[in-house]
Order: C-alpha cells, then sequence, then structure tokens
C-alpha cells in the first residue's frame, strides 16, 4: 500500500538556505584559490570543496529531516550517512581541481560537471539509502533522471563560475541559482520515491517530528558556523592579499621608478654585481661609456673592463675584496672600451647587503673623466711653463745686470790695457804678459756677450738668412771645430724660406749646438743639421717659420736634465770644460730674434735642438749687404768731446782713449750734470753718452740736447739691444765693450751724419772653447 509523506515547510526554506549560503560560500573560497598558489592553493581547495560538499550533505540532511511519514520510526544507517557526506566533499574537490587549472577549456568543465553532478546525485540517493524505516522505497525513473540532470547542470554551472572572477552582486545571484538548483534536485529526487507498506501505519509522529526539527537546525547551526567562519578567512585572506598587491604594485612601481631613473643617467655608469663581480644589470650610462649593449655584457666579469696591466695586478679582486671590507672603494684610472680604446675613469664600488647583512652583490658607478684629467694635465703643464717663464725672465733679469756691470769693467780693463801697450817699451815678455790680458779680458767680453744674449740684451741685426747657404758656408769650420771622429750630415729641402735673424749670431748659435752635440757622442758619432718649415710651434704667435734643428746620436738627457738645460751657467761637462751659457746663447737669441728653442731628449737616444724662427717677411727684401768698414782717418780738426757715463772706471776710460787721439775731453758723471756743463762751455763738437744711467738715461739726455743745441753730434755707448728708436733720436750705437779703434769709427761715422753704422770693438771669436 502506498504510504504518502509530508514536507515541513521550514525547513525546506532552511535547506534552500543552506545550499545558496554553501554555493556562495564555495564560489569565494575558489576566488582565494585561484589567487593562491602552493600549499595555500591546495588549503583553499579543500576549505571550498569542504564548503561546498559539506553544504550540500548538510542541505540534503536537513531536507530529509523536513520529509516525515506519520506513524514512521526513522532511523539512518551511520557507515552510508558518513559515505553520503563523504561523497559531495570528493566530487566538490576533484571538480574545483579541474576550475583551478589555468584556462580549463569548456569540455574539461564539462566533464567535471558530469562527475560532480553525478557525485551528488550519488550522494542523495546513498543518503536515502542510508534510512531504516519498516516501508519498502523505490524511485520512478523520470524522477531519478530529472534530479540527475538538475544535478549535473548545477555543478556545470558551478565550475564555470568558480573559474572565472566575478563580482559580489553576480556571485550572490549564482549562489541563489545554484542552491535553488541544489534543493530541486534533492526535492525532484524525493518527488519520485515510492513508500510502500502490507498495512496501514498508525501513531502519532508529533514526537518524532519535534525531534527531526531539533536535528535539523543544529545540523544548519553547524554548517552556518563552518560557512561564517570560512567566510571570514577568506576575508582576512584578502584583505592580507590586497594589501601584498597593494605593497607589490608600489614596490614594482618603485623599481620601475628607479629604473627609469638609472635609463635617464647617461653621464654615469650604474651597474650591479653579483657576489663574484659579475655584470647583473646594465644602464643607458654604461652602454653611452663602455659600448656594450646590455645583452652583450650580462654575466661579464668586472675585470673584462680593465687593462692588461691592471688585470695582472690583480686591481678587479682588490677593488671587490677592498669595498666588501671597508664597504666602500674608489679608484681612478684607465678602463678599456669594446672598441679597445682607453678612457681615465672614477669608480665607486659599495657593497649590497640584505637585512641580515649577508653580501647580496655590488653596486659600481663609473664616470668618464678623460677631459677633465686632459684639463688639469694642460693646467698643470700651463702652471710649469709659467714658473719656468717666470724663473727663467727672472734670471735673465739677474743676468742682464750682471752683465752690464761686467762690461764697464772690462771697457776700463781693455782700455787701459790698449792705452799701456802704446807706453810700453818694446820688450817681448812685457808684451807676451800684455797680450795674456788682453786675450783674458777678450774671453771675458765674448762671456758677457753670451750673457747678454740669454737676457736678450744683445745688439741683433735681423736679416734675411738663407739658412742653407749659411750653414754650407761654415761647414769647414764647423768640421775643423768637432773634429774628425764624428760625421756632419745636412737635409735641408729645396724652396725653403729665408728666415729672419742675425747672420753672425746664428753662426754662433749653430757653432755651440754642434760643439754640444760633440761632447755628446765621446766616442764618435753623426750630427745632423737639417732645416723645414713648419706652423707656429706652441705659445708663438700664429705665421710661418722654419725650423733648424741640430742631431746628434749621443748619450741623451734624462728629464732632470733636460728640464735645466737651457739655464745660464748650468753644464754636465767637467769643471774647466765649460760655462754653462752656450744653451743659455742660443735661448735668448731665439727669443730675441721672435722664435723659440725646443730641446728633445731621452737617455741613450741623443738629443736634437730646434730653434725655430720667423719666415723673412717681403719687407725684408734680400739680405742686405755687410756695412762698408769705415776706414779711420785721422781727423782734420782737434775735437771738444763732452764724455757722459755714472761708471767712473768707464769715463776715465773713455776720456782718456780720447785724450790719445787728440781731442779735448769735458766730463759728466750724470745726464744732469751734462746738460749744466752743455750751458756753460763754450765750442763743443761731440757727445758720447752712456744709455743706463740713474735718474736720466742716455735717451733722454740726447732728446733734451737736440732741444737745445740740434747741430751737436752725439753718439750712444750702451751694451744693451732693448732701446726703442722713439726714445732718442737716430744717433750712431757704440757697443761696450769698445777700443780705441771702435771709438774712433764711431767718431768718424758721427762726424758724418750717419746714424745706422754701429761699432763693435771685438770680435766673437768662432771657438769650441765658447760652448757651454
Amino acid at each position: 500500500m502506498y504510504h504518502p509523506g509530508t514536507h515541513d515547510t521550514f525547513l525546506v526554506a532552511l535547506s534552500v538556505l543552506i545550499a545558496a549560503s554553501a554555493a556562495y560560500t564555495a564560489l569565494d573560497l575558489a576566488a582565494r584559490m585561484r589567487a593562491a598558489s602552493g600549499w595555500p592553493r591546495v588549503a583553499w581547495l579543500a576549505t571550498a570543496a569542504l564548503a561546498m560538499g559539506g553544504g550540500i550533505w548538510a542541505m540534503h540532511f536537513v531536507g530529509m529531516l523536513a520529509f516525515s511519514l506519520p506513524g514512521v520510526s526513522v532511523r539512518y544507517d551511520l557507515a552510508l550517512t558518513l559515505v553520503s557526506l563523504a561523497l559531495p566533499v570528493a566530487v566538490t574537490a576533484l571538480g574545483f581541481l579541474i576550475a583551478a587549472r589555468k584556462d580549463p577549456g569548456r569540455l574539461a568543465l564539462g566533464a567535471g560537471g558530469v562527475v560532480m553532478g553525478c557525485g551528488i546525485a550519488a550522494m542523495h540517493y546513498t543518503g536515502m539509502a542510508a534510512l531504516r524505516l519498516p516501508l519498502d522505497l523505490s524511485h520512478e525513473p523520470a524522477w531519478v533522471a530529472v534530479s540527475l540532470a538538475i544535478a549535473i547542470g548545477a555543478a556545470t554551472i558551478a565550475l564555470r563560475l568558480a573559474s572565472r572572477t566575478v563580482g559580489f552582486a553576480r556571485r550572490l545571484g549564482a549562489a541563489l541559482v545554484m542552491g535553488l538548483a541544489i534543493a530541486g534536485m534533492h526535492y525532484a529526487a524525493m518527488q519520485g520515491a515510492v513508500f510502500t507498506t502490507a498495512a496501514p501505519v498508525e501513531g502519532a509522529g508529533g514526537v518524532g517530528k519535534v525531534q527531526q526539527v531539533h536535528l535539523a537546525l543544529w545540523v544548519a547551526g553547524t554548517t552556518f558556523l563552518i560557512l561564517v567562519l570560512a567566510l571570514i578567512a577568506a576575508l582576512f585572506d584578502r584583505h592580507v592579499a590586497d594589501r601584498a598587491e597593494r605593497e607589490a604594485m608600489a614596490l614594482r612601481a618603485s623599481e620601475d621608478r628607479f629604473r627609469l631613473l638609472l635609463q635617464s643617467v647617461t653621464d654615469y655608469a650604474i651597474f650591479m654585481l653579483d657576489v663574484d663581480g659579475r655584470v647583473a644589470n646594465w644602464n643607458a650610462g654604461a652602454e653611452r661609456i663602455k659600448g656594450y649593449s646590455e645583452q652583450e655584457v650580462l654575466g661579464t666579469h668586472l675585470s673584462h673592463f680593465y687593462t692588461p696591466e691592471d688585470r695582472a695586478a690583480g686591481l678587479p679582486e682588490r677593488a671587490l675584496r677592498t669595498a666588501a671590507q671597508q664597504n666602500t672603494f674608489e679608484h681612478e684610472g684607465w678602463r678599456v672600451r669594446k672598441d679597445g680604446s682607453r678612457f681615465w675613469a672614477s669608480v665607486v664600488i659599495d657593497p649590497v647587503r640584505d637585512r641580515e647583512g649577508r653580501l647580496v652583490g655590488y653596486a659600481k658607478v663609473t664616470r668618464d673623466i678623460t677631459e677633465r684629467k686632459q684639463a688639469q694635465e694642460a693646467l698643470e703643464q700651463a702652471r710649469t711653463a709659467l714658473f719656468q717663464a717666470q724663473k727663467m725672465e727672472a734670471i735673465g733679469q739677474l743676468t742682464g745686470g750682471v752683465a752690464h756691470d761686467f762690461n764697464n769693467l772690462l771697457m776700463a780693463v781693455l782700455g787701459s790695457l790698449e792705452l799701456l801697450r802704446k807706453r810700453l817699451p818694446d820688450d817681448p815678455r812685457l808684451l807676451r804678459l800684455l797680450d795674456n790680458a788682453v786675450q783674458g779680458a777678450q774671453r771675458g767680453a765674448a762671456l758677457t756677450q753670451r750673457m747678454l744674449a740669454f737676457a736678450r740684451r744683445q745688439d741683433l741685426k735681423p736679416e734675411a738668412v738663407d739658412l742653407s747657404g749659411l750653414v754650407s758656408g761654415m761647414s769647414d769650420l764647423l768640421q775643423r771645430s768637432i773634429g774628425p771622429t764624428v760625421r756632419i750630415e745636412t737635409r735641408f729641402p729645396a724652396g725653403l724660406p729665408a728666415a729672419q735673424v742675425d747672420a753672425n749670431q746664428l753662426e754662433l748659435a749653430l757653432l755651440n749646438l754642434a760643439v754640444n752635440a760633440r761632447d755628446a757622442m765621446p766616442e764618435g758619432g753623426t750630427i745632423t743639421i737639417a732645416a723645414r718649415e713648419g706652423g707656429a710651434p706652441a705659445d708663438l704667435p700664429e705665421g710661418r717659420y722654419v725650423c733648424l734643428s741640430v742631431a746628434d746620436t749621443g748619450l741623451g738627457m734624462d728629464a732632470e736634465t733636460l728640464a735645466r738645460a737651457q739655464e745660464p751657467f748650468f753644464t754636465t761637462k767637467g769643471v774647466g770644460k765649460g760655462t754653462g751659457l752656450g744653451l743659455s746663447m742660443v735661448h735668448g737669441l731665439a727669443e730675441q730674434s721672435h722664435g723659440r728653442l725646443m730641446l728633445r731628449s731621452r737617455p741613450g737616444a741623443g738629443t736634437q735642438a730646434e730653434i725655430w724662427l720667423p719666415v723673412a717677411t717681403a719687407e725684408t727684401g734680400e739680405p742686405r749687404p755687410g756695412a762698408a768698414a769705415i776706414v779711420p782717418q785721422t781727423v782734420p780738426r782737434r775735437l771738444t768731446v763732452l764724455v757722459v757715463d755714472d761708471d767712473p772706471l768707464v769715463l776715465e776710460n773713455t776720456a782718456a782713449m780720447l785724450e790719445d787721439l787728440g781731442h779735448r775731453v769735458i766730463e759728466a758723471r750724470s745726464g744732469q750734470e751734462a746738460l749744466a756743463l752743455l750751458g756753460r762751455a763754450g765750442a763743443l763738437d761731440l757727445v758720447i753718452t752712456d744709455q743706463a744711467m740713474p735718474a736720466m738715461t742716455g735717451t733722454q739726455l740726447l732728446r733734451a740736447i737736440a732741444a737745445a743745441r740740434p747741430e751737436l753730434r752725439a753718439i750712444l755707448a750702451s751694451g744693451y739691444a732693448e732701446i726703442p728708436a722713439e726714445e732718442g733720436p737716430a744717433v750712431p750705437r757704440l757697443n761696450k765693450p769698445f777700443d780705441q779703434d771702435g771709438l774712433a769709427r764711431a767718431i768718424e761715422a758721427a762726424l758724418r751724419g750717419a746714424a745706422g753704422p754701429e761699432s763693435t770693438a771685438l770680435r766673437r771669436p768662432r771657438s769650441s772653447s765658447l760652448s757651454s
């Protein structure tokens, strides 16, 4: 006999609520499962399966409790009940595992939905089989099929939603639909359940009904508690994950900004090294400075950028070791680019450590400071050159002053010796002693000429000089001066322009250089005299220049000796073998000729001296012929001569030579005294004045005399060359020291009205003794 059952409306609604809550919780936990990885992913998978499977079972159990058969006692088989609980949990876990895969396909989701739906249906019918009651239970196939279809459909929808990220509203709506579907599956299956018995069942079921309600509430409460705890855990995990995501985004943004900053810096090579010193990253500045792209250099050892010398010395390893031990390493040195070129680098290496202080790598910053180094070197060279120029100028001023005073002394000595010769008897022994004294004084005069040449105060007569012809003309003199063990070679190109220089002084300079070269080759060798045209060397104005060079194959000089070679009185020869003024004289000649003396030498590689001289201009014209010698003539009348000099010895000696020539002499010791005497003197024929005098120079005196007595002839006596033409009238020059013949020629020139010719008492000897 068919035995109909009834359903408690409250418990039915409670079962639907359980199903919807379980669906929502499972979908929420599935989202956490997708966001996690590793063991948290497995934990969330298990929690979602427990929430979904347990919720479905709780819905089924409460739904079973909502069904009652009046007068029928219902019991449950514990083993089958536990199996019915395990089935939905297991199949839900399997379904969520499929949904958790990356990009699961429709086929996989469909297969998972079928397995999960069949498992849920199996859960229902296993639970029905766990019933123990005095009735026969059967199921209508149609309703079984309907319930199975509902279970598969609900499971497939759940898996599709679990594989996607959906918002709260869609998740809540989907949970309600799934809850109704799962509950619908249960009640559709219950609709197909048929209970039959052979005899009517009597008795009230009120007590049983009350017990079923209590049990349903306990199951529902426990289920809701578990679901709420799961949701709280998911909420907390989501909060932590969101904060971690924000921090990760902030970190990524910071890294992006830092990377952008590093890539924007192009003046510095900034990159990381691992603990072994290999490149870990690379910025745009490193690529610009070193020439390597990031792909080419990653993993390359630090030593790759060092020079072979530094690698052999172990500098890269020492740099890393110093940085690790002292927390920094700073160094400047040569580094090598990709193309093999070198640059001067400023390097800083700092260690990079983690929070525990463990070394994890190095930060390296390199800057190309080649231009700064070159500027510093140029500045240092300029300072050195300035110091050398100031030193040479100071020495030149001192040398010029000494030479001027020495000239005055030699003037008195030579003049007195010359007058003494005329008064001595014809005794060979006395004349030999007198000649020795004259030769010594003449050597002293030659020495003063060198000193004046170095001080650039000698009187020069620059003219257009054919260097090839000059060297050819003095070849015999050069060969005799240096001896047979040294061979002379000359190299002069065709079409070499003439140089603007004093020919006599250049011959003397060339002889000095040749003798110095011979002394540097004690075993013999070759002297090469050459010339070429070139641009302006350093520190000279732009223009055309001719370089006359003398090169030897001798011992050469070290840097210290080369730096002092042009200083006056500096010599490397033994005592009595040189004055130390040869190169100083050449230096002064070159400077006074608006040129430069340059020395190049290395120990064992010989020495090359270069005299740079300006090319003769068109205004210079052809080399001027030498002035015709003025033959002293007997003056037709006795002259009255005013002699002005602040040095009493020179004044007395000049007066004595004039008186010996038959002239009347008036002496003055200053320019002011000369002007006073000029006003009192009657007839006056000639004025001979020194140039360098205190209070009033010779040129100033001659200007005053020209203004007062323009017809009066004058002679300017001086050992200096630097007397600007505009400082006084054009008068004959008499170079100190002079002898009586030179004085007579100067008087002859002055009386004839010739301002140009100049007289020099002594010829400069061309001998090796003049070299330094």
